[in-house]
């Protein structure tokens, strides 16, 4: 029997738009406990990480700081990784539900430390792999992939008390369709394996995903999943900040969770960028469950 433990991170400072901090208790009313206890699974709700609630401001250690909201994305992280080391100490699989995806820094950093070689599948329309210095918005939310591998403010890259939380190499980003010009040299440069939108088109989400675990299950001994919702073709998810057109419809995602379960390889999950405020009719939240399910309740 699966035994899983709900974290709840209501973050929305590492963006611009209020409201994913709301998500976490959005996909709970919708019935996500009652879903996983139906197909006898052992699920405990810790409620939510204490995150920072502020006015939007860019550091203040730093004038030359173009990171927003650093301090209160750091102090929030920093909680919500003690939290997540917890679970993973006693034995049980952590799911996260966010919060926008700088809760990321906070996840890896709780998880790794607990793993030789952790690997990691990225599920996003986004790289998330910019700094301070190349990020467009100064948003910790498009940061949190190259933080954990050890790249960017310090602050960010040593939450948790450690560095490189994830080695390159043990990386995987699945259906990214928009990146900036520093994200894509840094790909580049470090060598990280990317399947966009259009090579799931091509290929079939169940090459994506049999490569992915093939890629990442001999080298790592544990997977974790991090899931941003705007990887869905705004379509089937609008609830999302930054949605981005000719994205992979909800039917594949919900076959590539259910491949992954299948599998039997992801240690830890999060599923992050819910925002009740922009979806119409639960439609997101509802996706959401919908791939929650799929990947643990089968």
């Amino acid at each position: 029997m699966k035994k899983i433990t709900v974290i709840g991170a209501p973050m929305w400072l590492g963006q611009s738009k209020i409201g994913t901090q709301l998500g976490p208790d959005a996909i709970r009313e919708a019935g996500l406990m009652t879903h996983l206890q139906s197909k006898s699974i052992d699920i405990v709700d810790s409620g939510n990480s204490d995150m920072e609630f502020t006015e939007p401001c860019y550091c203040t250690t730093d004038i030359n700081c173009t990171i927003r909201n650093l301090e209160a994305v750091r102090d929030s992280v920093e909680r919500l990784a003690l939290i997540v080391s917890e679970v993973v100490i006693s034995g049980r699989f952590p799911l996260i539900l966010g919060g926008d995806h700088s809760i990321a820094i906070g996840t890896l950093a709780g998880i790794a430390k607990h793993y030789h070689n952790l690997g990691v599948i990225w599920y996003d329309a986004h790289a998330d792999s910019n700094t301070g210095e190349t990020s467009p918005s100064g948003n910790i939310q498009g940061m949190p992939l190259a933080a954990s591998i050890g790249v960017g403010h310090s602050d960010l890259i040593e939450v948790g008390g450690y560095k490189n939380k994830v080695q390159a190499e043990h990386i995987v980003l699945i259906g990214v369709r928009d990146m900036d010009p520093g994200e894509q040299e840094f790909i580049y440069r470090k060598q990280i394996k990317i399947f966009t939108s259009e090579d799931v088109y091509r290929i079939g989400i169940g090459n994506v995903i049999d490569e992915t675990v093939s890629y990442l299950a001999s080298k790592c001994d544990g997977i974790h999943l991090s899931y941003d919702l705007d990887v869905v073709d705004p379509k089937d998810s609008c609830g999302v900040g930054t949605p981005v057109d000719c994205g992979i419809y909800l039917e594949q995602n919900i076959e590539a969770m259910k491949l992954l379960a299948k599998y039997n390889v992801i240690t830890s999950a999060e599923f992050v960028e819910v925002n009740p405020l922009l979806d119409k009719n639960g439609k997101t939240v509802d996706a959401t469950i919908a791939l929650i399910r799929a990947l643990l309740a089968n």
